[in-house]
């Protein structure tokens, strides 16, 4: 069984739902098992921390997880053309498992959620890469055989899923958006399944 965590903020809702079909795709991939996770906000006062538990929706994740997995994909909202500071936080905590090699060979992909188009979504998938360049993964996106792609009036990009919430937000992906989180889910399961074939795991 491969088993591929997905990791995502969400603020208003709509990267939690992307996560939510991006885990559709993995576990749409046979010998695949999607484990969902989020990150606590950043305060802005220093000492203040997180509950343990969130009050709705899946667990925080914890650094250690990422030990046991096959596979990783990133979510996050775009913060001027950037990662949240939740999510940069996380993986700005993960410099054990860097120096331990821990990530390496593994496939990840991302994804992100935006007010409108031009909020800096690629820029933003770019930036969630750079981390996962440095750990040693094997990057996947979005190929253009991919019809939603080349079709969509929402999201949608080669380097990762994404959503245009508009105005006033919108957490509900149009059916182009939905249809490429998945198949972003199900590339980062095909290419950790064969991984593992390979390996003879």
């Amino acid at each position: 069984m491969s088993r591929i965590l997905v990791v995502y903020y969400s603020r208003s809702g709509a990267t939690a739902n992307m996560a939510r079909h991006v885990a559709r795709g993995i576990e749409s991939v046979s010998g695949a098992s999607a484990v969902l996770r989020t990150v606590p906000s950043v305060s802005a006062v220093s000492v203040s921390t997180a509950e343990d538990i969130p009050e709705d929706g899946p667990p925080y994740v914890d650094i250690d997880e990422l030990r046991d997995i096959d596979g990783l994909v990133l979510g996050s909202p775009t913060r001027f053309g950037n990662m949240s500071a939740a999510l940069k936080q996380f993986l700005d905590g993960t410099g054990r498992l860097w120096v331990q090699g821990t990530l390496v060979g593994k496939p990840a992909g991302v994804f992100t959620s935006s007010g409108t188009l031009h909020g800096g979504q690629e820029s933003t998938l770019l930036s969630m890469m750079l981390p996962l360049f440095h750990h040693g993964m094997l990057l996947v996106g979005l190929p253009f055989t991919e019809k939603d792609l080349r079709e969509t009036r929402g999201g949608g990009t080669p380097y990762g899923a994404s959503h245009m919430a508009g105005e006033p937000h919108s957490s509900k992906l149009q059916d182009a958006e939905r249809r490429l989180c998945q198949a972003l889910g199900r590339r980062v399961a095909t290419v950790a399944a064969a991984l593992k074939n390979v390996a003879g795991d």
